[in-house]
């Protein structure tokens, strides 16, 4: 299973960070992605897009995630050399990003 699967994305960005919004599709899915979408996870999938720490923090009132990755854009949008220079891929990214659960095993 994918993160879109669960949730949906938008991305927005502050010098070198970028943050997604990861909003959950309904309570169950708010419930997997608590569970499933850690910063050790995300840091290992966006690999050398994000050369910083990766935050997580919970809004379980809103049933979303605000996912922020330090050093996501390569210095910030007016001294990055890369296409997507404001992040707003980066929740495109992040949301085919595959979830597996504790054993390893990818989430049905």
């Amino acid at each position: 299973m994918r993160l879109h699967d669960l949730a949906f994305v938008r991305s927005g960005d502050k010098g070198d960070i970028s943050n997604v919004a990861v909003l959950a599709r309904d309570e169950e899915s708010y419930r997997q992605l608590e569970r499933l979408l850690l910063p050790e996870a995300i840091k290992s999938y966006m690999g050398p897009l994000v050369t910083g720490p990766v935050a997580v923090y919970r809004l379980p009132r809103l049933q979303a995630l605000n996912v922020v990755m330090h050093g996501a854009l390569g210095g910030g949008a007016t001294t990055t050399l890369r296409f997507d220079e404001t992040g707003k891929s980066m929740g495109a990214v992040l949301s085919r990003m595959e979830l597996t659960g504790d054993d390893g095993v990818n989430v049905r």
